[in-house]
């Protein structure tokens, strides 16, 4: 029996494949540009050729081992094609055709999320990557979020926080502080009232003794006496402080320092011997010196 091989190289088969092709219509190009289309129906069938092109070519560029320039190569094209979809989309709602782009695929990242790639002629889609393209060295870095940088806080922003509770006007609000603060009052308080009783108490006794001619008992009256020698005590400590800073202060000149009369005498004298030098001959000079030396004069 024939193998499946020799079947096909003979001549029957031959013939019949050359008359299948012949009654078979010339394989249509699809049009350069969309606007030379005019039936919406060969619009959306020139659409859906695009689409499994471009289905075609991504499952081929999921591939990693196809090498960097195969991967570039595969991915313009399919940007290519996704452009040329774009056209036909929209000579689709020209002809009345539905809107496809509502329901167009998102750019993702390797993690899945969704990106927005910006195209910077505002025409269309962005440039995307598809597959193993995303891995390639320099796209990466396209998809890795920039470290958030902590943005220092200026004294506007500071201040712009401060309110009434930054100064503790609002502390009670909650009556947490209240509740805290009551018990301790009024131990102090009952303690201040019983002290200012308790001089008032002496003081009344003092009086009473005072007008009798009586000596206080030394259980009421230590307590102010003791008080008072305090005050007395504490005004001798700082007099003597004061007294050593004031001596401190002072300024002992042990070189004997000149009086009035003879700081106007060395005045005078200085400004006779400025006189006598510009007017008088150094001859004369010599004369008056000499005759100030046999009298045993001074000045």
């Amino acid at each position: 029996m024939a193998r499946n091989e020799e079947k096909a190289q003979s001549m029957l088969n031959r013939f019949i494949t050359m008359k299948e092709e012949e009654k078979k219509k010339p394989k249509e190009r699809r049009p350069y540009l969309a606007s030379e289309c005019r039936d919406l129906a060969e619009a959306d069938k020139w659409r859906q050729q695009i689409m499994r092109e471009i289905g075609r070519k991504v499952t081929e560029i999921q591939n990693e081992g196809l090498g960097e320039h195969r991967l570039r190569d595969l991915n313009d094209e399919i940007n290519k094609l996704i452009r040329e979809k774009v056209h036909w989309e929209r000579r689709i709602i020209e002809l009345g055709g539905p809107n496809y782009t509502k329901h167009s695929a998102k750019m993702t990242d390797l993690d899945g999320n969704i990106v927005d790639v910006p195209n910077p002629g505002g025409r269309g889609p962005g440039y995307r990557y598809f597959g193993a393209a995303k891995k390639l060295p320099g796209v990466r870095e396209l998809f890795e979020k920039p470290p958030e940088l902590r943005k220092r806080r200026t004294r506007y922003d500071i201040y712009k926080r401060i309110d009434a509770s930054y100064y503790g006007y609002r502390d009670e609000e909650d009556g947490i502080l209240v509740k805290l603060e009551g018990p301790a009052e009024k131990k102090m308080r009952a303690a201040a009232v019983k002290e200012w009783m308790e001089m008032e108490e002496i003081k009344r006794e003092a009086k009473k003794s005072v007008k009798s001619g009586e000596v206080v008992e030394v259980g009421l009256g230590s307590k102010i006496l003791f008080e008072e020698e305090e005050d007395v005590i504490e005004e001798e400590r700082m007099e003597r402080e004061r007294e050593e800073k004031d001596r401190e202060k002072e300024y002992v000149v042990h070189v004997p320092l000149p009086d009035e009369k003879e700081i106007e005498r060395m005045v005078v004298e200085h400004k006779k011997m400025e006189l006598l030098s510009k007017y008088a001959s150094e001859d004369l000079m010599e004369e008056q010196m000499e005759a100030k030396a046999m009298l045993n004069i001074q000045r």
